[in-house]
């Protein structure tokens, strides 16, 4: 990595002003050079070396900067999202538009990825929990944990730390199953908790005489109803084929089984519950629906929820356009 240089050929990135169609700004002052058909995940990393120019010996990408680079799956993000940096010593943090530096408070050994630091799977969730909704870190802790990035004792020292976003994180991993397979999942498990449902995550069931006929998304406790969280890939012609011959054979071993989608979900979730009080045949408490409103209004599921959390990241980076100087 060097400073700018005018050779098109250098692939690495660079510090100074982008003067050339051929060369790409990351941040005020640091660019790369264009290179064709690369994936936005590549892209995404090439930025990360190039804000690594500025960055102290020993940073480490963190929060939903080191989720990405982990694999992990992400809450609904928007589409301008800082880089997350955690350094360590006493000198100064960086200030670039769109990077957010937080102390290492103690050291932190990194986790490889590509040639990037990354810092330990439980201190992202840490200070991704300083920010983001309970919903949103469910997502990350149950995809984190079915990947298998989780030590359990590390976490354990971690929520009894007092630091801040414990209380946030702590109720997370009280939450947990380890078993959701996709973010709409995780929502869907949410969803049956606030509404004080019982269910089985991710079960296997068979019929009478044994068959094995799938695993469900989720079995309410005690019942024969079988709830799953369908996706857009659901829509899709021969997975809506599959579907149907799934259906099918569960039916005829006695279950029901009942589709949720995401807008549903976020949006009608009162109708839901009603279906869901009805099936059980228990009086409706609109107290749950109450508390899921809530829990998604604080979530980057709602505009307002994006909005709040936008505005805090604005107001540490300081998120400018600098297009017109550099």
């Amino acid at each position: 990595m060097k400073d700018r240089t005018d050779d098109p050929d250098d692939s690495e990135p660079f510090r100074g002003e982008i003067r050339l169609v051929t060369q790409r700004r990351v941040s005020h002052g640091l660019g790369v050079w264009r290179r064709e058909g690369l994936s936005t995940d590549q892209e995404f990393e090439r930025d990360l070396r190039a804000y690594q120019l500025v960055l102290p010996k020993g940073a480490l990408f963190t929060h939903v900067t080191g989720a990405r680079l982990l694999g992990w799956q992400l809450p609904r993000l928007p589409e301008q999202v800082p880089v997350f940096a955690a350094v360590s010593g006493n000198g100064l943090r960086p200030r670039r538009p769109g990077l957010i530096c937080s102390r290492l408070v103690r050291p932190s050994e990194p986790v490889g990825h590509i040639g990037l630091p990354v810092d330990q799977p439980e201190e992202i969730l840490l200070r991704a929990a300083r920010d983001l909704g309970l919903l949103d870190m469910m997502i990350l802790l149950e995809s984190a944990l079915r990947l298998g990035h989780i030590d359990e004792d590390r976490m354990e020292a971690v929520l009894g730390s007092g630091r801040p976003g414990v209380r946030m994180l702590r109720e997370a991993w009280r939450r947990r199953t380890g078993r959701s397979e996709s973010a709409g999942e995780t929502v869907l498990q949410q969803f049956h908790l606030e509404m004080e449902v019982p269910v089985e995550p991710q079960v296997e069931v068979a019929d009478a005489d044994g068959l094995f006929l799938g695993r469900v998304d989720l079995l309410v406790t005690g019942t024969p109803f079988i709830h799953e969280y369908d996706g857009a890939h659901h829509r899709r012609k021969e997975q809506h084929k599959t579907d149907l011959r799934r259906e099918r054979g569960l039916s005829g071993a006695g279950y029901v089984r009942k589709g949720f989608g995401l807008d549903d979900l976020l949006n009608h979730s009162a109708v839901l519950m009603h279906e869901l009080d009805d099936a059980l045949e228990r009086p409706h408490d609109l107290d749950r629906v109450r508390r899921w409103k809530r829990l998604v209004g604080n979530s980057m599921y709602s505009e307002v929820g994006r909005a709040r959390i936008m505005n805090r990241w604005e107001r540490i980076s300081g998120l400018i356009d600098w297009s017109g100087s550099a």
